[in-house]
């Protein structure tokens, strides 16, 4: 049985409710004699999920028909021990995974960081990512790897759907609805459910640019 792992941050996780990352709405798109293992997890960077060995099983799993798809960036940017150089060390991260899918016959799929839910004084929705798409790009471009381009198509679905629709999108808790927030939670990054699965859906239409992900996916 071919396997696609996922590995990333919370936007890709499982997650518990209310929270959703795009990972856990992807089986709904895969063919019956696909499994779908979900390495991902939250707060994670490309540089800390190996440190921390979270890479380990899935480099040992990997074999050759299995697809490794790998979105980092949202912690990468952060200035504490995660944070890695998106000229430097954060390409060459993303590439030591691709590498070892590479070298096991496995196929590796880029993601750039989804995009947040942030605003300026004027309304305009912002680019919250700075440098670190470009360079996942620029790696896809220079190796001959698979990428899909979450930042550029979650920005066009949230300026698609207006400020308050793509609002939908993600966590927002009224106080008291929560018991872990008390006082209600407005959440620019993480998804629900409707937001996972719509994010999925964007995924999955970049995916089946490439014959080696159409065959492991549902007829469109």
């Amino acid at each position: 049985m071919p396997v696609i792992y996922l590995i990333g941050d919370s936007t890709v996780e499982d997650n518990q409710p209310p929270f959703r990352g795009w990972g856990w709405a992807l089986p709904g798109y895969v063919r019956e004699n696909v499994e779908v293992k979900n390495h991902a997890l939250s707060g994670r960077s490309s540089k800390s999920f190996r440190q921390e060995g979270l890479f380990a099983p899935v480099e040992e799993a990997l074999r050759e028909g299995d697809l490794l798809l790998i979105q980092f960036g949202h912690n990468d940017e952060k200035t504490d021990e995660r944070h890695s150089d998106p000229e430097t060390e954060y390409p060459e991260n993303l590439y030591s995974y691709c590498r070892a899918a590479l070298d096991r016959g496995a196929r590796p799929v880029l993601f750039t960081p989804v995009s947040r839910r942030l605003y300026d004084e004027n309304g305009a929705l912002r680019w919250t990512h700075g440098a670190y798409p470009e360079a996942v790009r620029r790696l896809a471009r220079e190796k001959g790897l698979p990428l899909c381009d979450l930042e550029a198509d979650s920005r066009r679905l949230y300026l698609a759907l207006g400020r308050e629709k793509t609002a939908e999108l993600f966590v927002r808790l009224a106080p008291g609805e929560n018991p872990d927030f008390p006082d209600g939670h407005d959440d620019p990054t993480h998804f629900n459910a409707y937001g996972a699965e719509e994010i999925c859906r964007l995924a999955v239409e970049e995916m089946r640019a490439y014959l080696v992900c159409e065959a492991l996916l549902k007829k469109a």
